[in-house]
């Protein structure tokens, strides 16, 4: 008896040793993230020879006026690029379509020799993708050469936006780049001029722009005169509804807010609603300017290869500072960019960005 109880209690006892042991918890993993802001700067004699030979110590470069410890990307003319080409169908574009659909070789020197992914967005009223992204360049051309015309629209900033977030799919390892051909002004998009901004300038796209003239518009001068508005808000908070003054929108109000306590913030303030306001006149050139790429205007079809072909020799011979800003904020940010000496070098470089709710861009 006491056997086989003896015999029980030790295939009990193994049975209790075979249960494995409740799985630990699992410790949440933190994840960090960090800004990191990528400026573009193409540098040139007065003449519009390149200079290479620069360093970091070279630039002083400011966000909302701070002063911020920026590196120079090293070899970025090597690295993979993603690139859409954006056209204008529609509106006055189609009058233009010969000598666009005639880009083919052009587009293949502005990739060069890099890996690359090359897609093709349309626009009239509405963007559409001609084509998928490619590596190959004759696939590329035949996109460019079976484009059609459009209707009377020629929503430049709807098809921006839909040409970030075609670049947002592609790997973080691949520079991105736009190629927009339109005209200068935009007639018909849809989204609003503050998103527009927001998904124009919160990536790190650099958008290069050839455009033909059209009509002028009738572009206020909103941003100076709210610079120079000393007023501090409205007597229950700077964040109150004034009954009293004119309606503003409650990005604009913030920035007057933030303000009061970080004066850099004003001048930020500024820049975005100068940057708002300038994609009324010409939108085609204030991208340019806002993401550190480069405008041109063209006529025929001879100026337009010209103006390419320049682009190719430009984009890959660019410096790419990054920083990390010691003061982000959401809302926009200004950039500012100069060197420290060299007085007959001339500097053109992304002018601002905009970050997200955490003070973060969208990658």
């Amino acid at each position: 008896m006491k056997f086989a109880l003896l015999v029980a209690f030790l295939q009990l006892s193994s049975a209790f040793a075979q249960v494995p042991e409740p799985a630990a918890a699992q410790t949440p993993t933190i994840i960090t993230q960090s800004t990191l802001v990528l400026v573009p700067a193409l540098v040139r004699t007065k003449q519009g020879a390149p200079v290479f030979t620069l360093s970091a110590k070279d630039f002083i470069l400011t966000d909302d006026g701070i002063e911020q410890p920026a590196t120079v990307e090293e070899d970025t003319g090597s690295e993979p690029l993603a690139l859409v080409v954006a056209v204008e169908t529609g509106g006055a574009g189609a009058r233009h379509l010969d000598s666009i659909r005639t880009l083919g070789p052009a587009i293949e020197a502005v990739i060069g020799n890099v890996p690359c992914r090359v897609a093709v967005v349309e626009f009239d009223s509405t963007p559409r993708l001609a084509h998928a992204f490619t590596n190959n360049p004759s696939v590329v051309a035949d996109a460019l050469r079976n484009l059609t015309s459009g209707d009377q629209g020629n929503a430049i900033l709807d098809s921006l936006e839909f040409s970030v977030d075609l670049l947002q799919r592609q790997p973080a390892a691949f520079r991105r780049a736009i190629l927009l051909v339109s005209e200068t002004a935009d007639h018909g998009s849809q989204t609003k001029l503050e998103d527009a901004l927001r998904a124009i300038s919160r990536t790190n796209t650099a958008i290069y722009s050839v455009a033909f003239s059209s009509a002028k518009s009738t572009a206020g001068h909103t941003a100076a005169l709210i610079y120079n508005d000393p007023t501090p808000g409205p007597a229950g908070g700077c964040m109150a509804r004034d009954q009293n003054a004119p309606e503003q929108n409650r990005w604009a109000q913030a920035y007057d807010c933030l303000g009061l306590l970080a004066p850099p913030l004003r001048l930020a303030k500024a820049a975005a609603l100068a940057a708002t306001d300038s994609l009324h006149g010409n939108a085609a050139e204030s991208v340019a300017q806002l993401t550190g790429g480069e405008y041109f205007k063209f006529s025929d079809s001879r100026s337009l290869q010209r103006d390419v072909l320049e682009i190719s020799h430009h984009l890959p011979n660019r410096y790419i500072l990054s920083y990390h800003p010691i003061a982000p904020h959401p809302g926009f940010h200004a950039i500012g960019l100069r060197l420290k000496e060299f007085p007959d070098l001339v500097v053109q470089a992304r002018n601002g960005y905009w970050a997200d709710e955490n003070g973060k861009l969208s990658q």
